[in-house]
């Protein structure tokens, strides 16, 4: 839940030209970042007008939407990739995508928790819940946030481990059950 605070007309307008900067030099040094942090033509962002609560991350590639607070508004996308070991061999057997959903006042001096989503086609999930694969040294596997007809989203063990500012905003977000599966 957000919590609104009461503010004066110039500590509401610093924190609006703050951020709209923040927004701005996000933008300038998105290519610095890696890996690969970006509004893909496969995720867009939508707002219901006026009297919108929330925004909605649409990823199409997937097929899924999930849902952030107006606090995200000017996220971004941190595309990555996770990779699973055979149990027995300690081989890498399968990769996948892994989007990071990045808070809009995350800097590299400052860094927020972000919003890990793991991709993975129904035969890796098998393979993941079998036991059959590891994806970390975390002995307990990913949980599901939700699936369709070709994947299942998870969100990594452990993703939160070191307690980053934001950390309980995030949790609030994935209790809320955010993710829909098209």
């Amino acid at each position: 839940m957000i919590k609104i605070r009461s503010r004066g007309f110039l500590a509401d307008s610093i924190v609006v030209l703050a951020l709209a900067l923040l927004a701005g030099c996000a933008s300038q040094n998105s290519a610095q970042l890696s890996p690969t942090v970006s509004p893909t033509p496969s995720s867009t962002p939508t707002v219901t007008p006026s009297t919108a609560t929330s925004l909605t991350y649409d990823n199409t590639k997937y097929g899924f939407k999930f849902t952030l607070p107006l606090s995200w508004t000017g996220y971004t996308l941190v595309n990555s990739t996770w990779q699973g070991r055979n149990v027995a061999t300690g081989a890498v057997e399968e990769t996948g995508p892994l989007i990071l959903i990045r808070h809009p006042l995350w800097t590299a001096a400052a860094k927020r928790q972000d919003i890990p989503i793991m991709v993975f086609t129904l035969n890796q999930w098998s393979k993941v819940i079998s036991e059959k694969m590891s994806l970390g040294a975390a002995p307990i596997p990913p949980s599901e946030l939700g699936r369709n007809a070709t994947y299942v989203f998870a969100l990594p063990a452990r993703y939160n481990y070191a307690f980053p500012t934001g950390y309980q905003e995030v949790d609030q977000i994935i209790q809320s059950k955010p993710l829909h599966a098209n």
